[in-house]
């Protein structure tokens, strides 16, 4: 329990998925397309309500809820811990405003240019995963050197291998919200010491 006092944000928002989530199971498939659709990110209702459409996208996801127990356990919460509540959110809010505009941005590039069709204006865009990336990239500044390089290559690897291989809208906001995590830097200085993994070792062994 104090686990989860000690981030608050993180849980809270965990709640309000799985209230989501429970939620989307008791709609019909059509009602669930519609219902998400309008609180989705896409080209179209961006267009019309930029600030409501941002807010709501980040409170459904598309899929099951442990998962994201998990994930938000690993990531999240320690980042919220570390950082505090408000420094914690504004990473999380950077990395899912800017990774949206930027990905539906260069989708409107592409339907102007002919590259992709007028519907995908409309096309189904809610979930968390922005706002995870740029959690998971702004912990690399948790781990001291050299550590932290290879956590930077796992995810490097993690966001870049899909990027390169498949080249989506989605794999493109994945790659932005992971730089606005890095570029969240100045938010962890005077956040105490890096971790160090060999430190933490030899204290266990000793």
């Amino acid at each position: 329990m104090a686990y989860v006092r000690s981030a608050p944000g993180t849980y809270l928002w965990l709640a309000i998925l799985f209230v989501t989530t429970v939620a989307l199971h008791h709609m019909t498939p059509r009602f669930e397309e519609d219902f998400l659709r309008q609180r989705s990110t896409n080209i179209d209702e961006l267009s019309s309500d930029p600030v409501r459409v941002l807010i709501t996208s980040a409170m459904w996801i598309d899929g099951h809820w442990l998962p994201y127990a998990v994930l938000y356990t690993v990531f999240h919460a320690p980042a919220e811990r570390w950082l505090g509540t408000a420094r914690w959110l504004a990473v999380c809010v950077a990395a899912h405003v800017l990774a949206t505009l930027a990905s539906e941005g260069a989708l409107l590039l592409a339907i102007r240019g002919g590259a992709a069709p007028r519907s995908a204006a409309g096309t189904l865009d809610i979930g968390v995963s922005y706002a995870l990336a740029g959690v998971v990239a702004v912990l690399a500044y948790r781990i001291a050197v050299p550590w932290r390089q290879v956590y930077l290559a796992v995810v490097a690897l993690v966001y870049g291998v899909p990027l390169a291989l498949s080249v989506t809208f989605t794999d493109f906001g994945h790659a932005i919200a992971v730089l606005v995590g890095l570029a969240c830097r100045p938010l962890t200085r005077g956040r105490g010491k890096p971790w160090n993994p060999k430190e933490t070792l030899t204290t266990l062994r000793g």
